[in-house]
């Protein structure tokens, strides 16, 4: 058990998810009790916004012995393309992979635009070394001794803090890459090691990995170095992954790619442990924010988990949930593009904001849309004490709507109309790409702006319900503080079917668990707390790209044979009797937490009344007077009909007309859209 003989704080169990407008706060006492809160986002200066939003639940240092952090930060640094200065060493004649790259185009019938990302490493910065592993990862050729010396030398002259290493074939054996890293410790402060950031085949895509970590290293580095400091022994930082678990800052300063999209993958985690408290066998997670929108298949309460996806324009390969992101949130900017409106993916950010923040934003927004149509109470106080002004999103959205030859209340309805739209096309990416039919989900909409649009997207895309789940505005900081301890990787294997060794299978699985399970260890726990889980990724030999049979049984491969024939039935409509290959396995180590359903009870026997009546605009024919209600004052089963709009401290529920909403006994709302299935 970890935690013996150590000082603990005072036993308070925080979250803090950093998004790009708003940071959210989810404080847990040691009785259950919660205490959520939202704080402007400190974009010049992330430590100080993190104290303020501990500040923001009236905790110090001193209360808390957890804390769980999400950050935007890694996401943000790769967008923007905000890296450090990077050298590449690589095997003899493979230095230019990064530049060769893959033959598809970025553009394929735009000739005047880059058909390819520019490399990260420039030529100057690109290095060789001899020395040659086979496919197996058995030595064809030993490291060279004296090249080693010079890459040394080169390097330190570069002036570069971080090195990024990424021989050929060292995902079957990484002794020549520890070899050279072992050399290089004393020039450079930061090396990224491929066999340990991504151990696959794919050269350029393992290669283009480990620069992009090498990248971020001294970025991540000097943030935790800098919150390490600030954090007293008493208190256990953890930082939270895109894989959908928490891990300590030691194991992340090498991997600190495992941080890129952490808070979206916050969200998703909270909604899956959702999805299993109710009991939901297809879900899929909205969680609209300020600055995106961002959703994720979830069947039988499992998140999608994907190995391959791209980030600001760069291959990124590393277990992450399989979240699809797209730039449509309450700060998206609205205009006309050549006479056509467009809705992001420029956002305003949290300063200077939407135009109705009063902070000096000039440009139509979707929250100012919002505000317009009369789903935000013009009132409610946001963040820190931000108040929101129908005048200033008035004047925004009036050049807009001349420019399309409308009233200001029809511009607005079309920039809401255009941002579903986008958020439909994401839902379809998500459901029909893994051959399921998504109108058989519920949808689980959380985030600032998620519960506004959530029924009207979940009516055009034919789904008949939504759960908007208790604490929704800040239901991401709810995923860190309710996560698990975990790491994850995937490992390269190309083992044909009738080649099958389960010896071989059984040392390689031994090798990739001791891995991921090594900082669990670190932490204090023992085999008994650790929980292992795998998947097998199969495909057909010649196939480009496998398919993922979760809990694989290895010792059986007439079985694993059999299930992998009748996935690819259900996703691609066929399959055959051709040989197929074990091409990888991506195990996860977790320590389970016990801890209970997410929610807080609801009140029973009460019936809410509405505070107000005031107008609201939900389709061309013009505003019509929509109840106000408290969403603490809802009980368990009391049914509000539509229309309607239901309020908490920091989100607005809409429900447009012929929906129902009903609240359970966790504090959970359920709405029917009135879609019949």
């Amino acid at each position: 058990m970890r935690g013996e003989g150590e000082e603990m704080g005072g036993g308070w169990r925080v979250s803090i998810d950093i998004g790009g407008t708003f940071t959210d706060v989810v404080a847990v006492a040691p009785d259950g009790a919660i205490r959520t809160a939202k704080v402007d986002t400190r974009t010049d200066d992330r430590v100080l916004g993190l104290i303020a939003a501990l500040d923001a639940v009236g905790l110090g240092w001193e209360d808390v012995g957890d804390l769980i952090h999400g950050t935007t930060m890694v996401t943000n640094a790769i967008v923007e393309d905000r890296l450090a200065d990077v050298a590449l060493v690589a095997t003899r004649g493979f230095a230019d992979t990064l530049a060769i790259g893959r033959q598809n185009r970025r553009h394929l019938y735009r000739l005047d635009l880059q058909s390819k990302p520019t490399p990260q490493v420039p030529e100057a910065r690109r290095m060789e070394i001899g020395g040659r592993l086979d496919h197996t990862g058995a030595e064809i050729e030993p490291v060279d001794g004296a090249g080693i010396a010079k890459v040394a030398e080169r390097i330190a002259e570069s002036g570069v803090r971080a090195v990024a290493v990424s021989l050929l074939h060292s995902y079957a054996n990484g002794a020549h890459e520890r070899r050279l890293a072992a050399a290089l410790k004393d020039r450079v402060p930061f090396v990224a090691m491929s066999h340990r950031i991504n151990p696959e085949a794919r050269e350029y895509e393992r290669t283009a990995t480990t620069a992009l970590s090498a990248g971020l290293m001294p970025l991540v580095g000097d943030y935790l170095d800098r919150l390490e400091a600030i954090c007293p022994k008493t208190t256990h930082l953890h930082l939270f992954h895109s894989a959908g678990g928490m891990a300590s800052p030691s194991a992340l300063r090498d991997l600190p790619l495992a941080m890129a999209m952490s808070g979206p993958a916050a969200g998703v985690v909270a909604a899956s442990t959702l999805a299993r408290d109710l009991g939901l066998d297809l879900a899929i997670s909205f969680d609209m924010g300020g600055t995106t929108t961002d959703i994720c298949l979830i069947r039988e309460g499992q998140a999608q988990v994907s190995s391959d996806r791209e980030l600001g324009g760069r291959p990124l390969r590393q277990p992450m949930i399989a979240v699809d992101s797209i730039g449509a949130g309450g700060g998206s900017i609205a205009r006309l593009d050549h006479g056509t409106l467009r809705v992001g993916p420029d956002s305003a950010g949290s300063f200077p904001g939407p135009a109705c923040y009063g902070r000096g934003g000039t440009l139509p927004t979707v929250s100012d849309a919002n505000l317009i149509l009369g789903y935000l109470e013009p009132e409610k106080t946001l963040g820190d004490g931000l108040r929101l002004s129908p005048g200033r999103a008035r004047e925004s959205m009036a050049p807009l709507a001349a420019g399309l030859g409308r009233p200001v209340e029809q511009a607005a309805l079309g920039v809401i109309e255009f941002a579903n739209a986008a958020m439909m096309q994401a839902l379809r990416r998500s459901t029909v790409e893994h051959g399921i039919d998504g109108r058989e989900a519920t949808l689980v909409a959380f985030g600032g702006a998620g519960p506004m649009h959530a029924v009207a997207v979940a009516r055009a895309f034919g789904m008949s319900r939504v759960i908007v789940p208790a604490h929704s505005s800040v239901f991401s900081a709810l995923g860190c503080v309710s996560a698990e301890m975990s790491y994850a990787q995937q490992q390269t294997v190309r083992m044909a079917v009738g080649d099958w060794d389960v010896a071989v299978l059984g040392r390689i699985r031994r090798d990739l668990s001791g891995t991921i399970s090594a900082p669990l260890r670190a932490a204090g726990f023992g085999d008994a707390d650790i929980v292992t889980r795998e998947v097998a990724a199969l495909r057909y030999s010649g196939q480009s790209y496998a398919i993922e049979v979760p809990d694989p049984d290895f010792a059986d491969p007439e079985a694993l044979g059999r299930r992998f024939v009748a996935l690819h039935e259900r996703l691609f409509g066929y399959a055959t009797d051709e040989p197929w290959q074990l091409e990888a396995i991506r195990m996860r180590a977790a320590v389970p937490h016990g801890r209970g359903p997410l929610g807080m009870p609801a009140m029973a026997g009460t019936a809410a009344r509405p505070v107000k009546i005031r107008p609201c605009v939900f389709d061309a024919s013009g505003p019509v007077p929509t109840p106000r209600y408290r969403r603490d004052d809802i009980g368990a089963g009391q049914i509000i009909a539509g229309p309607a709009i239901v309020e908490d401290a920091s989100a607005t529920i809409v429900i447009p007309p012929d929906a129902s909403a009903s609240a359970d006994d966790r504090g959970h709302l359920h709405i029917l859209t009135g879609v019949s299935q």
